[in-house]
């Protein structure tokens, strides 16, 4: 008996002797094999796959698209001395423009930030830089990166740079 066939019960009954007749009788039957000749029971010639064409033929990577252009093929390269470096995601600017809408003498970090421009927890993530971009009319106490116009233009107003450069 095959290990692939299952049996209702392989113990003889009753202490009779085990003999060809009373074997017990086989419930599943085995899986047919596809494409191996004649005598498996499944076709012989085209087994399934049809007549003639690539399908019959082979297997076709996943990937394969016909013979034209691939994408990978058809995607430009990444240029330059930084290709081989990860794409990092770059912070979010903020502008004098908008830090002028804020209270005198504020605090401003990370935090107040995300929740004043109302930024997902996920695009917080990937900071902020103060740019020098408007009119600062203001002092305020900054806490986050700013470029070296920003700095500048922040104690001209009479505010404070907290943040490392």
């Amino acid at each position: 008996m095959s290990s692939r066939a299952k049996s209702r019960d392989l113990t003889p009954q009753n202490n009779m002797k085990m003999l060809l007749s009373n074997l017990p009788k086989i419930i599943e039957t085995p899986k047919k094999r596809l494409g191996r000749g004649f005598g498996s029971g499944v076709g012989g010639h085209t087994v399934g796959r049809g007549q003639k064409g690539q399908k019959t033929r082979g297997i076709i990577p996943l990937w394969f698209e016909g013979g034209q252009l691939p994408l990978v093929r058809r995607t430009p390269f990444i240029k330059g001395k930084h290709r081989f470096q990860v794409i990092k995601p770059q912070p979010i600017t903020v502008n004098f423009d908008r830090l002028d809408k804020f209270a005198e003498n504020s605090v401003v970090d990370a935090l107040f930030l995300a929740t004043a421009l109302k930024v997902s927890e996920k695009e917080a993530k990937r900071g902020f830089k103060i740019i020098a971009t408007g009119k600062l009319t203001k002092p305020f106490q900054i806490a986050v990166p700013a470029s070296a116009g920003a700095i500048k233009a922040i104690e001209k107003a009479g505010g404070k740079f907290l943040a490392s450069k």
